[in-house]
């Protein structure tokens, strides 16, 4: 299941979210990964409190990878727009491996907490773990102007004729 509606629902979620970046913003999208990101970690609580059902995993697989590919796009285009145009190879390669530090870390730990407390406190807590980056979504949308300020400024030179902003 992860494989197969995984591996499709990751790339349809990867399209949605390009369209979303697109015609709504970085800011609005990446709390909308937020959200979806944390709530499907939630529905996998509902699927651990009853009897296996290859249907109801598929559906929540499917759900979970959706809002993982809308979320990874929003957070890719963001860090994105937080480089240099100097170094953008350098600073993007460091962000995005700082990006799956902490996941990588926490992932290592991820059988212990699940043999100690289960599989519906182990989705419950990564649920509730999500809930920093919603707010900083929020603080990022409502402060947004301030954080423009900081965000490097392209260091290209136009081409000649384009207009310049």
């Amino acid at each position: 299941v992860t494989k197969i509606f995984g591996f499709f629902m990751t790339i349809a979620g990867s399209l949605v979210g390009g369209v979303m970046v697109v015609r709504y913003g970085v800011r609005r999208i990446l709390l909308l990964g937020a959200i979806m990101t944390a709530a499907t970690n939630l529905l996998f609580v509902v699927l651990a409190q009853y009897p296996p059902n290859i249907i109801a995993l598929a559906a929540v697989v499917s759900a979970d990878n959706l809002s993982g590919g809308i979320a990874n796009v929003a957070l890719i285009a963001w860090l994105s727009s937080m480089t240099s145009a100097s170094f953008t190879a350098t600073q993007y390669a460091l962000f995005s491996s700082l990006m799956t530090l902490p996941g990588k870390f926490l992932g290592g730990f991820s059988g212990i907490v699940v043999a100690g407390f289960g599989y519906a406190e182990f989705f419950l807590v990564a649920g509730i773990m999500g809930v920093p980056a919603i707010l900083l979504a929020i603080f990022m949308i409502r402060n947004g102007h301030r954080l423009d300020s900081l965000a490097p400024r392209n260091e290209s030179k136009p081409d000649a004729g384009a207009e310049s902003p």
